[in-house]
């Protein structure tokens, strides 16, 4: 007899389908698992066996045969462990093989018994849902599944309480939709003093999805103004909530079911390698760009980074996806960011001001900004230069700011008394 199970296989944020199939059959015992697994995937074997033998069943002295179809697709990570688990279960008559043909089945286990989260599972549950099946899944990951619409979720705490489901000794309630994580305004224009040229490109890059650069010396406020960006984009829609919800989903970072609303933030350092910024690397994962999808990325430091790597943002920033391409798989990812960035003049930060700028200037700037190739500058519409605040400038802020809190609390202070503190 051979149990089959349904479960998916992640290609960037795309699911495809996989047969679990599994069969006993006479000879010397062994556990043999086949069709392109990874390291994790071999690894299995063992965190099922410790799995079925802490319910209190041991697995059959024969031969365990299990094959991932299709076999010429490769299988990466730990969540194969639940449907593999669930295949041999059928293929020992503990469970009903038919019931389980009906639902895709993710989730790790422990050697306890326990179904530990994995990523992907929203994936996963539209999967589920196009092809008009049920999702399995592990229970902390519950919520986010149930935001995939019209799709019966089962969310299973460990092994045992899912067999004892599915033998009506104890049903497993249906989870329900994780918290909509609304959107938080950590940094306002409000707190930028002066830069009235600077924030005025940065509402028209907001206003026309325009890729930004700021140049100026340190201190200017070039940091600040860049994480005020996504406070004056709009709110996600619902459908672009789902697809960055989608991608923070393969990437493992979206928590508690939470579907995101906020537009992504973010913010590499400078030393980040090519596959962390734009994805790849030995199990293919998405990059900052692609985390940053229908959002803002932010490159403080721009000549600080390899050539390379910068120059591996010209076709993401141009065709709004990227394309990783492996010699066994090809995976695309959405990328359609807004780039903003963020860089000294030269070296030193202070060219043309006669007090703090080194010896080698102008030279020092020519060879400082020639880090950055011409076709990554022509994908950024705005150039912007950011002049340092001047403490007069500052000075007239705070009072204007006093005046604005003025007329709604009677003051205390005057405001040269504020200034003198």
């Amino acid at each position: 007899m051979v149990a089959v199970v349904s479960t998916t296989a992640y290609l960037g944020i795309d699911a495809r389908g996989v047969e679990v199939q599994c069969q006993i059959t006479p000879g010397v015992p062994r556990f043999v698992v086949v069709g392109l697994p990874d390291k994790a995937v071999g690894e299995s074997r063992e965190r099922v066996r410790a799995a079925i033998a802490a319910i209190g069943l041991s697995l059959p002295p024969k031969v365990i045969t299990v094959n991932l179809s299709p076999a010429d697709l490769p299988k990466e990570g730990s969540h194969y462990d639940l449907p593999i688990a669930l295949a041999l279960l059928g293929a020992m008559g503990v469970i009903d093989a038919e019931t389980l043909a009906s639902y895709v089945v993710v989730g790790e286990l422990g050697l306890d018994g326990r179904v530990a989260a994995s990523p992907g599972v929203l994936l996963a549950a539209i999967h589920a849902g196009s092809a008009g099946l049920g999702l399995i899944c592990p229970a902390a990951q519950g919520p986010e599944a149930a935001w995939a619409g019209n799709v019966e979720v089962i969310g299973a705490p460990d092994l045992l309480s899912l067999l004892n489901h599915f033998r009506g000794h104890a049903l497993l309630a249906p989870p329900v939709p994780g918290e909509v994580e609304m959107p938080v305004r950590s940094a306002d224009l409000r707190q930028v003093k002066g830069q009235e040229t600077a924030k005025r490109a940065l509402e028209i890059a907001a206003a026309g999805a325009h890729n930004l650069m700021m140049s100026g010396p340190p201190g200017a406020g070039k940091s600040l103004m860049a994480a005020c960006m996504p406070g004056i984009l709009p709110d996600l829609t619902p459908a672009e909530a789902l697809e960055v919800s989608m991608i923070a989903s393969v990437a493992g970072n979206l928590e508690g079911g939470r579907l995101i609303r906020a537009r992504p933030f973010r913010s590499p350092h400078h030393s980040a390698s090519m596959p962390a910024l734009v994805g790849g690397g030995l199990r293919v994962r998405p990059g900052e760009v692609s985390l940053a999808h229908l959002g803002v990325l932010f490159l403080d430091e721009l000549p600080e980074f390899q050539r390379g790597v910068l120059d591996s943002l010209r076709q993401p920033l141009e065709t709004g996806e990227v394309s990783v391409a492996r010699a066994n798989a090809h995976v695309t990812f959405p990328a359609r960011v807004q780039l903003v960035a963020a860089m000294n003049p030269c070296r030193c930060g202070y060219l043309g001001d006669p007090a703090l700028a080194c010896s080698r200037a102008p030279r020092c700037a020519a060879d400082y900004q020639a880090k950055l190739s011409g076709p990554l500058l022509d994908r950024i519409d705005l150039h912007v230069e950011v002049q340092a605040v001047s403490a007069a400038d500052v000075k007239h802020r705070s009072v204007l700011d006093y005046q604005k809190l003025a007329r709604f609390n009677k003051p205390t202070l005057e405001p040269r008394s504020i200034l003198s503190h």
